[in-house]
């Protein structure tokens, strides 16, 4: 390799060759190069040798002074060579790095960026923190999954793990033992591993995931009561957000054919996981035999009727010229070519189709006069939407809520806890937690709260000590973006030093 620079002074200090096949010799011109104040070692590239300086370099002593700091004895680059390729490998990975490298004037492949950084990295010792955090993140979402270890403490990721079992996390505490707090989310794995390995440590309940959990179980109690929901927001109308008054459009025949079809397989498929579930077969292994996500199967037996899928209007880009479009249908023109090229002349960009279609279900009702009032369409409001405006106490949803708490005292009682819980949790009130247990004993939410009551060390510690899982979820989205930019080619050890590296 050979170093190009600009020196002030150099002076030829050894040379030494070795003969290699061919009649070559490997030779280096070792010397002090001083550049810009700094010293730097030189070596030419090969060349031919002949029998007279071998014998001459035979008879005579020739020897170099090594120079620390700048480069390693045997080494073909300098340390700050190595230093820059091993920055470049872990910010962009092999084939890249080499290419990149390659522009900035440095030779080198990408397996040789590789096989450096794992020399490298090979001697970085794991310590562990004080207060340390443990999560999980997929290898492919719903299948596999790994471990992310964090220091909360020094803000850094200290280890990856490649499963997320509960052996493999307690073979690590133990080989690492020190930890005094163990900030986890609500899984019972990391639990588990932790009593196991650990069980001087405080575990931490991450105060989202509590969250979480609060809205889940809050959402399956009301889903019993979904005829009630639609009910009450039928009677509000006006005070339910996201109503939007629009006329009916008219469906088109092979658009009703299709949705019938769709809705006759639904069906089938809910019978199916409906006779299963009596089976006492799990939510996986129906979903695995139905071909249906597991969520989906839940929804389903969790339901007493068969929910019919629901298709909420969105706005099209041909909307913004409804106006002009009926206007010229009342005045008679019916030429779609002709309406597109007059939508064009005023910035419409969509294709001809788009406004065929469009005017295919148009064609269906008659436009309303200024004076007439405006026909609104059914409300629709979701569980998941209720569950949002009793927790986040949204104003323009008071009326709504208000409906349905007359409707059914139990959504009352349990909307009331529910709100009570998120600001405890929001506000850290620790005195206020007993008393809640208490409250919930007998209502929609016993099962949320009897979960809570086995963790209940570490619910209180949430609410006592200030850490929580925020800093892992950016470092579990940062192992994401690193993971995808290897495209699923590189195995474990080497996400496990790009992570840490960057860390």
């Amino acid at each position: 390799m050979r170093l190009s620079f600009e020196p002030l002074a150099l002076s030829l200090a050894a040379l030494s060759a070795v003969r290699l096949r061919g009649g070559f010799t490997a030779g280096i011109y070792a010397g002090w190069a001083i550049c810009r104040g700094k010293v730097f070692w030189s070596r030419s590239c090969f060349r031919p040798a002949s029998s007279s300086v071998l014998s001459r370099l035979a008879a005579g002593g020739c020897f170099t002074e090594p120079l620390s700091g700048t480069v390693l004895r045997y080494s073909r680059r300098t340390l700050r060579s190595c230093e820059a390729l091993d920055w470049i490998t872990v910010m962009i990975g092999g084939q890249a790095g080499a290419r990149l490298a390659r522009r900035l004037g440095l030779l080198v492949s990408g397996s040789t960026l590789l096989r450096q950084l794992r020399c490298r990295a090979r001697c970085a010792p794991v310590v562990a923190p004080r207060v340390l955090d443990i999560d999980d993140w997929a290898w492919r979402k719903g299948h596999r999954y790994g471990t992310i270890l964090c220091d909360l403490e020094s803000r850094r990721v200290i280890d990856l793990l490649p499963d997320r079992e509960a052996g493999t996390v307690a073979a690590w505490l133990r080989e690492h033992p020190g930890s005094e707090i163990v900030s986890r989310d609500r899984g019972g794995i990391y639990a588990q591993a932790t009593r196991l390995a650990a069980p001087g440590a405080v575990q931490v309940a991450d105060r989202w995931h509590l969250l979480r959990n609060l809205s889940e179980a809050l959402k399956n109690a009301l889903s019993p009561h979904h005829r009630l929901l639609t009910q009450a927001a039928r009677s509000s109308m006006g005070e339910v957000p996201g109503v939007v008054t629009s006329p009916q459009p008219s469906v088109p025949p092979w658009e009703l054919r299709a949705s019938l079809r769709n809705r006759e397989r639904r069906f089938s498929r809910y019978e199916e996981v409906h006779r299963l579930g009596q089976t006492g077969a799990s939510h996986a292994a129906i979903g695995r035999q139905l071909g249906l996500d597991h969520r989906t199967v839940r929804k389903f037996l969790r339901t007493e009727t068969f929910p019919e899928a629901q298709r909420s209007p969105r706005p099209g880009i041909v909307d913004p010229y409804a106006e002009y479009l009926d206007r010229r249908l009342e005045q008679g023109c019916r030429n779609v070519s002709r309406l597109w090229r007059e939508l064009r002349e005023r910035g419409f960009t969509g294709q001809l189709n788009i406004v065929r279609r469009w005017l295919r279900c148009r064609r269906g009702y008659q436009p309303t006069s200024a004076a007439a009032a405006p026909h609104r369409a059914a409300p629709r409001i979701s569980v998941r939407q209720t569950v949002w405006h009793i927790l986040k106490e949204t104003p323009s949803a008071q009326t709504y809520l208000e409906q349905v708490y007359q409707a059914s005292p139990e959504v009352s009682v349990a909307a009331k806890l529910a709100k009570e819980f998120f600001r405890l949790i929001t506000q850290r009130d620790l005195p206020a937690l007993t008393p809640w247990f208490e409250a919930a004993k007998t209502t929609a939410l016993a099962g949320f709260a009897s979960h809570l009551t086995r963790d209940r060390d570490a619910v209180e510690a949430a609410l006592k000590l200030p850490w929580s899982q925020g800093q892992v979820e950016g470092h579990v989205h940062r192992l994401k973006l690193i993971k995808r930019q290897m495209y699923g080619r590189a195995g474990f050890d080497l996400l496990r030093l790009r992570v840490l590296h960057t860390a």
